[in-house]
């Protein structure tokens, strides 16, 4: 036998093939009879609340498809396996509304096509799953703020190039971190927005003869813009792309954060202590608290970037137009990376929570530092009328000498920064003992960086409450959000129940 006759002979003469069915179709229905089916009947629901408004059907019509599509068992659908008996979850649906309707069930597809309807379901269910998204997004950031507010005063170290740099405190870290996610939020609202706009009324892609309404759809579906150009309609997938650029960038932030968590878990830093629930012990070693959370957390969320770039890959050089790779094989990626996101935020809420902070060792740690002698330079160009880089010229040799004697920053004795003086300016500084340990005092140097922005825990509380009134107004847009989809689902629900009650 020829080895055509023999392939077709294991991979069946007709469509469905078996390895196609193993490989595309089966994983295709799977993933649609999961995450598909429910935008689907909405929109069959709503097309043929349309159809009627706009007199394309009969009355009688649209009470029997209604009933056909009340009739439908979605529980069945979804316990269902792929049999090759049909190309995918749509020929299936319609199949069973032509068994329960009759052939007039076939005017349910009168001015559409799959290509519209694809991309309007692809679309309901990222916003569904952004919408959960941000909600997680929103509960970490209610936790970073009480965080935040409860460590006003937790004076630290701030690092730059990984190096001890200038006093700051944890509220000012994670009042930063606070921003960063806001940006986050704003960046996922955003992509909710691009995402939130109907394809439907564009069909394959010209639209139709019929005269259907296209508004009418966008508001049954909730909605919020048209995407006007029919042919944009099917064939743009920068909503794709937007949606996967944002939470890139989401998780990379996030990821950049539980690395600085992890740090600070080790003895060496011995600030934080992840609270039991979320470490594990060794098997071998008896003294073991791995903060194994923060570890899978950072794990997971590199995870989350390598599914957003697989969503980019699959779109680059694709041609501008109805196209399968950003379709059914794609939008599970960006459904995972939503997902994983989602638990992120909300892990990373509960370890934040029940976290202990060693304010000692981090008090005692910038007390003892280097970092506070930028404030030391500061203070002799205001008492000594210096210019900053010749204070910085006394500071730095005085840095130098303390270090060759061992010293820590709070021995510096005024003698060291008068001997540093003379071999500079040729002369003592005006500065007495007392201006010194204020100089090298961090709750002093936090305390008068009163700027916009800056540590001192009067501004830091300002930033605070500003920061729980954006997290308000991103709160109560979300629950309109979702309210507005849900209201719409349920008048849809509604209408055809009523309809089909009525034959």
């Amino acid at each position: 036998m020829r080895y055509r006759e023999q392939l077709l002979q294991s991979e069946g003469s007709s469509f469905p093939g078996k390895t196609y069915t193993e490989v595309v179709l089966e994983p295709a229905f799977n993933e649609a009879k999961e995450n598909l089916l429910s935008p689907m009947m909405a929109i069959n629901k709503a097309h043929l609340i349309m159809l009627s408004e706009q007199k394309l059907i009969t009355e009688e019509e649209t009470k029997q498809i209604a009933k056909a599509i009340q009739s439908l068992d979605t529980e069945a659908l979804r316990r269902s396996t792929y049999t090759g008996e049909f190309e995918d979850l749509f020929f299936q649906v319609e199949h069973q509304l032509l068994v329960h309707a009759g052939d007039i069930a076939g005017n349910l597809h009168l001015a559409r096509s799959r290509n519209d309807m694809g991309i309007a379901i692809y679309r309901m269910v990222l916003r569904e799953k952004l919408a959960v998204t941000l909600s997680s997004a929103l509960l970490l950031k209610d936790h970073l703020l009480d965080f935040a507010e409860e460590h006003l005063g937790t004076v630290m170290i701030g690092y730059t190039h990984t190096q001890q740099a200038q006093p700051t405190t944890l509220a000012h870290y994670m009042t930063a971190v606070i921003d960063s996610l806001n940006r986050d939020i704003r960046r996922m609202k955003a992509a909710y927005a691009n995402c939130n706009r109907s394809s439907m009324g564009a069909a394959a892609l010209t639209t139709s003869g019929f005269a259907i309404s296209r508004e009418r759809m966008m508001e049954l579906l909730a909605f919020d813009e048209l995407i006007e150009n029919s042919y944009d309609a099917i064939g743009g997938a920068d909503y794709l792309g937007e949606i996967a650029t944002a939470i890139q960038l989401a998780a990379i932030n996030l990821g950049r954060v539980v690395q600085d968590l992890l740090l600070w878990c080790t003895q060496e830093f011995a600030v934080l202590k992840v609270g039991a629930p979320y470490v594990q012990i060794s098997s071998i070693m008896p003294q073991k608290r791995n903060p194994v959370s923060l570890e899978h957390m950072r794990a997971l969320l590199s995870s989350c970037v390598g599914n957003t770039n697989t969503i980019l890959s699959m779109i680059h050089n694709t041609p501008f137009g109805d196209i399968v790779d950003t379709e059914d094989d794609m939008q599970p990626y960006a459904w995972k990376s939503l997902d994983i996101l989602d638990k992120m935020y909300r892990l990373l809420a509960a370890v934040m929570g029940t976290m202990e902070v060693n304010k000692e060792v981090l008090r005692q740690r910038t007390e003892g530092s280097f970092a506070t002698v930028t404030e030391l330079a500061d203070t002799l160009v205001r008492s000594d009328a210096l210019s900053f880089r010749k204070a910085h010229h006394i500071v730095s040799d005085v840095v130098k000498k303390a270090l060759a004697n061992g010293l820590n920053a709070n021995q510096i004795t005024l003698q060291l920064v008068n001997d540093a003086a003379r071999q500079i300016i040729g002369r003592v500084v005006s500065l007495n003992e007392e201006d010194l340990r204020r100089a090298m005092d961090p709750v002093h140097f936090v305390d008068i960086r009163t700027l916009p922005g800056g540590p001192n825990p009067k501004e830091m509380k300002r930033i605070i409450n500003d920061r729980r009134l954006q997290y308000s107004s991103h709160f109560q847009w979300l629950q309109e959000a979702r309210e507005k989809s849900r209201c719409a689902i349920q008048h849809l629900d509604e209408v055809i129940l009523q309809w089909s009650e009525a034959l």
